[in-house]
């Protein structure tokens, strides 16, 4: 049940700041934000809050938090260049493979999680997460997951310039399969024309 804070705050989602972050010290903020976005239970929080904080001890992992001005954290993105021994790699790589797509797990940039609380969606927030992060790559190019189905967020992907390259992925204990998505960078911005021309 949304509180009476989520919906006055929400009202203020205009002065919502896009920055740098600590995920690691406000991690309990971030995985309420995703517990709320994303419906995660009491135990999956748990073990998802180890695999965050493992996640940010790679190299090159990165985040970024929507703050309000009260200092909520009312979205977050994160992500890290890509590693082939990491456990997300080794789970997609044969669907990329059949798919002729195995060269995206070289020199990519992965989003890892990306989530705007529901109260702050629909303002702008996910594009200018994700856009940021990615600018501050170094990698030419990123990948991301997402649930496969036709979705807003499958909608934000593509708009970016994210295309499917593998469908239909499941991974282990995951009830729905996912789909991976790969995008040249900088990715593309509203406006952009979506050819190339």
């Amino acid at each position: 049940m949304e509180d009476v804070d989520d919906v006055r705050d929400a009202e203020d989602a205009d002065d919502v700041v896009v920055g740098p972050v600590d995920l690691a010290a406000r991690v309990d903020a971030a995985l309420a934000v995703q517990a709320v976005a994303f419906g995660l239970s009491e135990d999956e929080i748990g073990v998802r809050r180890h695999i965050v904080l493992r996640h940010l001890l790679c190299p090159g992992a990165t985040s970024y938090g929507a703050t309000t001005p009260g200092g909520r954290l009312v979205g977050f993105v994160y992500g890290m260049p890509n590693d082939r021994a990491h456990w997300w790699s080794t789970v997609v790589q044969p669907y990329l493979v059949r798919e002729g797509n195995e060269s995206w797990l070289d020199d990519s940039f992965v989003i890892t999680e990306l989530h705007v609380h529901p109260a702050y969606q629909g303002r702008g927030l996910g594009r200018q997460l994700i856009t940021t992060i990615t600018d501050a790559a170094a990698q030419p190019r990123s990948i991301l997951s997402a649930i496969d189905v036709e979705s807003p967020a499958r909608m934000l992907y593509r708009s970016l310039g994210y295309r499917d390259l593998a469908r239909r992925v499941h991974f282990p204990s995951a009830a729905r399969p996912y789909a991976v998505m790969g995008a040249p960078l900088p990715l593309r911005r509203r406006g952009d024309d979506p050819q190339g021309n």
